[in-house]
């Protein structure tokens, strides 16, 4: 017989958080942007803002 008994609830939700991990993983990577990606991004939004604030007129 085995050395201790195992709780199944435990064993149940191990399972049940690596098949959650590995759909993550596989998700990041078919819909997943780099950090390079989502940096340039943020910086061409930024850029952006700041055009359309520095041609606004004011009152």
């Amino acid at each position: 017989m085995t050395d201790k008994p195992i709780n199944l609830n435990r064993a149940r939700k191990s399972r049940a958080r690596a098949a959650a991990k590995a759909e993550a993983d596989e998700n990041a990577v078919r819909f997943g942007r780099t950090k390079a990606q989502v940096k340039r991004d943020e910086t061409e939004a930024a850029k952006a803002a700041r055009h359309i604030d520095d041609h606004k007129r004011e009152p």
